[in-house]
């Protein structure tokens, strides 16, 4: 079955959060000048592009990324699209899905046909009424196409903190233009990095057969 990348792609006029270190990718041997390798050294911040917020993030003893259960970040997710431009989603915005389907939602909105050199300053996210919704339905992962599941203005992150309260895996900044709305398998692997509060994951989906759900 065909393999459709999720992620965005990482180059250095890629928009991160304000006040987060830009993407770059510095030369340190070439080929071409001589080199027997070709080397590069990476600077980015832990949320660059398409990346998964470990609980740590916001909860000083909690989870860091090495201790993350993996299983989250694997298996079978249903991407929904939804109508609204920007502001808090609630339930009324998924009536015309079943969040049953999958134990992992991934939500699509306008933020995937975005320019990605320009950090949006309006996006949707979860409410607090909808995180809860979605941990009585058994969700374990909340993806979305926004670069974040608070607003960009917000200091008290309300939507991070619901998430973390029900159990809730984040996936933020994917790229789903070119995923449908159905069910998938789902791999978004965060890298093993001790006391990480997030790292950029390389997100894919496979399509699955409905009657696998």
């Amino acid at each position: 079955m065909a393999i459709t990348d999720i992620s965005r792609l990482l180059y250095t006029r890629l928009a991160v959060w304000p006040g987060d270190a830009s993407f770059a990718l510095q030369v340190v041997s070439d080929r071409r000048a001589g080199a027997a390798v070709n080397l590069t050294t990476l600077t980015l911040s832990a949320h660059t592009g398409t990346h998964i917020d470990a609980p740590h993030h916001i909860a000083d003893n909690a989870q860091a990324v090495d201790a993350l259960d993996l299983a989250s970040y694997w298996g079978l997710a249903q991407v929904v699209t939804v109508a609204k431009p920007a502001g808090p989603l609630t339930p009324d915005d998924f009536a015309h899905a079943d969040l049953g389907r999958a134990r992992r939602l991934l939500v699509r909105s306008g933020a995937s046909a975005l320019d990605p050199a320009t950090f949006p300053s309006r996006y949707v996210y979860p409410s607090t009424v909808l995180a809860d919704a979605l941990g009585e339905l058994g969700i374990c992962l909340y993806g979305t196409d926004a670069p974040s599941v608070d607003p960009v203005d917000s200091e008290d992150l309300p939507g991070h903190y619901a998430l973390l309260r029900n159990g809730i895996a984040i996936l933020e900044g994917l790229d789903l233009s070119r995923a449908s709305d159905g069910l998938y398998e789902l791999v978004a692997l965060p890298l093993k990095i001790a006391a990480g509060d997030g790292s950029p994951v390389r997100a894919a989906l496979r399509p699955i057969d409905p009657s696998l759900s």
